[in-house]
């Protein structure tokens, strides 16, 4: 259907790169930022949490938190993020993008300080008060995943639009290092402060440790909030949602080298060109023209979330390998080390990942990319699962060749990044109409962070279905990893296929474009 092209969204398809792109990625990128930082801190937290309340426990469990607590305070920030994607999505394509952004920013800073703040100093009640914050944060970390992925995509320009998008969400991997240094440094100021060394002071000072550690994350989020509040509506929303055209060009002249000149309508100065029927969400109509990009996006997101957070299996592997054995270290030692691992694998790995995404989206093609990077991954997972034990054991008692694991583990992370774990966050924020976007991206997140919870909580459990060998605290023989570790690379394979069948390209085409194309396909 043929349909006549604002000019104020011409010029922003159009416009140079700018200062005002670059700091609309920084303000938008610090949610990601405090999300990474926020869920990939508490694998670290743990440590410490496990030294600090569970030092009553015989054995090899002592000083070490239950596989069940740690997936409950997984699971219950990703369930808040689910229902904060849903809810904060849907309300910014009723009420406007920038109207629920702060809100969503405040929760994140809320939830973030209050995770640190317990409401008496028993261990059952510290953790349930500490999982209450975790899920007020994760609330406010899903609203801002679809607000801030819609922000960018409608200020950006059609050409570097994948780019702008790819490097918002590559803040996530600067949060992600960001929780591992935190928590070297805080640790290493705690473990030579005056009577570290004294058992009753040391377990007083690390349960201090590990909430400032959780607290500081609502720092780079407190102080992004100014901007944000400054930050105009987009054009798109006010022209083609709010139907008022003059007011989207005043917004984009205050913040944009744009004269209003060039993007002053001929027409009276609230006219809209918007030829949208009237169908509703969820309709017949919407599901005609846009069911099967909502499928795509949703479904996908799924998958690699399946796949991304089930890392969390992984790591307790590695550290089990590389950490020294946990009796001999005091708690600040181990959290260091365990720290240092994260970081490592972020700077060789995840951020890397990010940085060949922002490059090559907008040359390459989001498609190509997101079949690509599933592909690898999955050649990652079956290289790691089906010669699983040979990594941890060795037939001449030689030490276990444990570093062709933490390779391919690191290969498998830089390809979730440079691939679907990115595409997927940036697909949906350009498919959908401007009145739908900011829900379908929403609902797009929530379905992947139900597969989140799946990779964490999930696939942790299913492998735990083992006997134990951890006497010598080299490894553990469980049964179903070969099969865990199989099946994650067959879910990175349907990830191929479904992306091959149902994904479409949006490279170098306007939001406009891309929603007449949707709205032709039936």
């Amino acid at each position: 259907m043929a349909r006549k092209k604002l000019k104020v969204l011409s010029a922003l398809d159009t416009a140079k790169t700018q200062y005002y792109h670059f700091k609309a990625i920084i303000v938008a990128g610090m949610g990601l930022f405090t999300d990474a930082y926020d869920l990939f801190s508490i694998t670290l937290i743990t440590k410490m949490i496990g030294r600090v309340y569970y030092d009553d426990r015989a054995g090899n469990k002592q000083y070490v938190t239950p596989p069940v607590i740690v997936s409950a305070l997984v699971a219950v920030a990703l369930l808040g993020t689910a229902i904060g994607q849903v809810v904060f999505g849907r309300l910014g394509d009723l009420k406007g993008r920038r109207r629920v952004y702060g809100l969503a920013l405040l929760l994140m800073v809320f939830g973030s300080l209050g995770s640190g703040f317990s409401i008496c100093i028993k261990r059952t009640c510290v953790l349930l008060s500490l999982g209450l914050f975790r899920f007020l944060l994760g609330l406010g970390i899903g609203g801002d995943y679809p607000l801030s992925s819609t922000i960018m995509s409608e200020f950006a320009n059609k050409k570097t639009r994948g780019s702008f998008i790819a490097a918002v969400f590559s803040m996530q991997g600067f949060g992600i290092l960001a929780s591992a240094t935190v928590t070297i440094v805080v640790s290493s100021i705690f473990r030579h402060a005056p009577g570290a060394k004294e058992k009753q002071h040391t377990a007083a000072a690390a349960d201090f440790a590990w909430r400032l550690i959780l607290m500081l994350g609502s720092v780079p989020a407190a102080l992004t909030y100014y901007w944000r509040m400054m930050m105009p509506e987009t054009a798109r929303y006010t022209a083609l949602v709010e139907n008022n055209v003059m007011q989207a060009a005043k917004d984009m002249e205050k913040v944009m080298d744009i004269s209003i000149t060039q993007i002053i309508e001929e027409t009276s100065p609230t006219s809209s060109v918007s030829s949208h029927s009237d169908y509703s969400l969820f309709s017949k109509e919407f599901f005609r023209r846009h069911g099967r990009d909502l499928f795509a996006c949703s479904f996908n997101w799924f998958l690699v979330d399946i796949v991304f957070y089930s890392s969390n299996l992984f790591q307790s592997h590695i550290y089990r390998i590389k950490l020294k054995d946990k009796h001999n270290l005091d708690v600040y030692q181990e959290a260091i080390d365990t720290a240092k691992l994260q970081a490592i694998i972020a700077v060789c790995s995840t951020i890397p990942g990010y940085f060949f995404s922002v490059y090559f989206i907008d040359r390459v093609g989001r498609v190509k990319i997101q079949m690509m990077g599933f592909f690898f991954m999955a050649l990652a997972f079956f290289a790691m699962g089906v010669p699983y034990y040979s990594y941890w054991t060795t037939d001449d008692g030689n030490k276990p060749r444990d570093n062709g694991f933490l390779v391919l583990y690191g290969v498998a992370f830089f390809f979730a990044n440079f691939g679907p774990n990115t595409t997927t966050f940036i697909v949906p924020a350009e498919l959908f109409p401007a009145r739908f976007r900011s829900t379908c991206h929403g609902i797009s997140g929530a379905v992947g962070k139900i597969g989140a919870i799946i990779g964490s909580v999930g696939f942790l459990w299913a492998s735990r279905d083992q006997k134990e060998r951890d006497q010598d605290g080299v490894h553990v023989v469980g049964i179903g990893m070969v099969a865990s570790l199989c099946m994650l690379g067959g879910v990175c394979l349907v990830g191929v296929v479904t992306t091959f069948l149902f994904t479409k390209e949006t490279m170098g085409r306007s939001l406009e474009e891309n929603e007449c194309e949707s709205e032709e396909i039936t």
